[in-house]
């Protein structure tokens, strides 16, 4: 297990990859746009981590890193063509990590110094009409979407369990991956939308299947869904969602199903916003929270993330707690993480914010018996245009 979560934090480009940014026009003529975004963040974290092995030896260290956050420094690019009653539009977006001062020290000095990750994760095409929208393309999965993109650290810093690698992985601190939801990893697909119809809308996608293993068969795509319901009320809005993950593979002549669901709401008023969500899962998302990684379908895993944030005109002051257990029913190999936040975000200006947060993050997993308690203090600055 692992060397897996060395597999998916080294090699996935774990983050999540959202954000609600301004963009600027580049063109505009006759139905004819094209148009820029980005993103970058950059963090002070000071991480202080305590932990027990299987004989109940504990070590403790303090680690200090100058890194991004949540939210990798990205720019994107968008195009779209108004004919006639049809629009066509296209989106590319390049993703790149800062975290590269100096992670492996045991490394050849060839390896040592910047080698800055460079990522596509959205690069893909619409098709929109009265009759919805259709994807093709690469961008983020369904499953899940709307739980990590309606948390509350999204423009901070999160989680960064020791046991992942996180306090000096080279990607993204974590958000509430792993301690709450799992991440709608960017898969190939072809998605439908449909119009709103009185605040519902749904979407439903063929996704490239993650394989079990080099040598897996998948007979059928990932499919994946979800129902969205938005609507508002005097100085407030409410917000629900469901969402739905099926796949199947074949290993060695053994079918092994995987399958997840997902849920949530978020209502706000009078500058408060309160947001629950949750998800449970069978062989999917088990290790790191990321959903591309599949197995048997023995391996249960729930979660679940509770926010509370209020705003002040430029100041939201937020309170974080969440979840995820993970259970093999086979066996008594299971683990818990968990994540408890505070966190201040001060808008400085129209596209620059700054953050201050707490982060208590703790581990327990039985097949390693590791016990993890983690406190980080971050701060710093995001950057959006």
């Amino acid at each position: 297990m692992n060397q897996l979560m060395k597999f998916g934090l080294l090699s996935a480009t774990i983050a999540s990859s959202f954000s609600a940014v301004a963009k600027i026009e580049v063109y505009e003529n006759d139905g004819l746009s094209f148009s820029a975004d980005g993103l970058v963040n950059a963090f002070y974290s000071n991480s202080s981590i305590e932990t027990t092995d299987a004989a109940g030896v504990g070590t403790d260290r303090d680690q200090s890193r100058v890194r991004m956050g949540f939210l990798p420094n990205n720019v994107g690019f968008n195009f779209s063509n108004q004919l006639s009653d049809m629009k066509i539009e296209m989106r590319s977006s390049f993703w790149v990590s800062i975290n590269d001062t100096d992670n492996n020290r045991d490394a050849s000095p060839a390896d040592l110094g910047t080698g800055s990750l460079i990522d596509v994760r959205q690069f893909y095409a619409t098709v929109k009409a009265d009759w919805g929208e259709v994807l093709i393309g690469k961008d983020f999965g369904l499953f899940n979407r709307a739980n990590i993109l309606n948390d509350e650290l999204l423009l901070g810093f999160g989680q960064t369990s020791d046991f992942f690698g996180l306090v000096d992985g080279g990607n993204v601190s974590f958000g509430n991956i792993s301690t709450g939801y799992t991440y709608p990893f960017p898969k190939a697909q072809v998605t439908y939308r449909s119009p709103e119809f009185n605040g519902f809308k749904i979407a439903v996608g063929l996704m490239d299947p993650n394989k079990v293993s080099s040598d897996s068969s998948e007979d059928l795509p990932r499919f994946e869904a979800e129902l969205m319901y938005n609507s508002t009320f005097d100085n407030g809005s409410f917000k629900a969602w469901l969402s739905g993950v099926s796949q199947s593979s074949e290993v060695d002549g053994v079918e092994q199903d995987q399958s997840g669901v997902g849920y949530g709401a978020n209502v706000k008023f009078a500058g408060i916003a309160l947001t629950a969500s949750g998800y449970s899962t069978k062989g999917l998302g088990h290790v790191a929270g990321l959903d591309q990684i599949v197995g048997p379908e023995v391996i249960e895993t729930d979660g679940m993330l509770l926010q509370a944030s209020y705003t002040l005109a430029d100041h939201r002051f937020v309170m974080t707690y969440g979840r995820t257990e993970v259970e093999n029913t086979n066996s008594d190999l299971d683990a818990e993480h968990e994540n408890t936040g505070l966190a201040y975000f001060n808008t400085i200006r129209p596209g620059l914010t700054a953050v201050l947060e707490y982060n208590h993050t703790e581990a327990n997993v039985t097949d390693s018996l590791v016990g993890e308690d983690n406190d980080t203090i971050s701060i710093g600055a995001v950057v959006t245009f």
